[in-house]
């Protein structure tokens, strides 16, 4: 009977520490949801030297959901639409997104065959995606917030 209730006390402490519904046995499931750009970081020498917040309207939004992502921007300021899709996965503490397809604008600047390796910074209910320059060191990053 004590080995039944200490089964319980362990099911539901476990319980009370997932239950924000992340699957952290699954890396790419910390993702899973809708996340939308909070600030941007731009860095010199690797370390942090300027943060820019959105402005005027300005809003990105990525979506998460089984190991495909769909990201999209409005600037009221660029008549130009802004979005992409493709795949994504979260491995040693990096997030890898590979460009399936996307707007025109974006695909003038990448091809399709694109894929984005950011350094991967998890908070409860926030991430932070970086960008490494060719010698390892932070260039640029977003911090973006859960919204779902």
């Amino acid at each position: 009977m004590k080995t039944l209730m200490m089964l319980c006390f362990y099911v539901m402490g476990a319980t009370l520490l997932t239950s924000d519904g992340l699957n952290t046995d699954e890396p790419a499931m910390i993702l899973e949801g809708v996340w939308e750009l909070e600030n941007q970081q731009m860095y010199e020498n690797g370390m942090l030297s300027e943060m820019l917040p959105n402005e005027n309207g300005y809003r990105q939004v990525k979506m998460y959901s089984k190991g495909k992502v769909m990201w999209t921007r409005n600037d009221p300021s660029d008549s130009n639409e802004w979005f992409g899709y493709g795949t994504y996965k979260v491995t040693d503490g990096f997030l890898v997104e590979r460009l399936e397809y996307a707007s025109g604008p974006m695909m003038n600047i990448v091809d399709t065959t694109q894929i984005f390796r950011f350094e991967l910074v998890m908070g409860a209910n926030s991430y932070q995606q970086i960008q490494l320059d060719e010698d390892g060191n932070r260039a640029e990053g977003e911090s973006y917030i859960r919204i779902e």
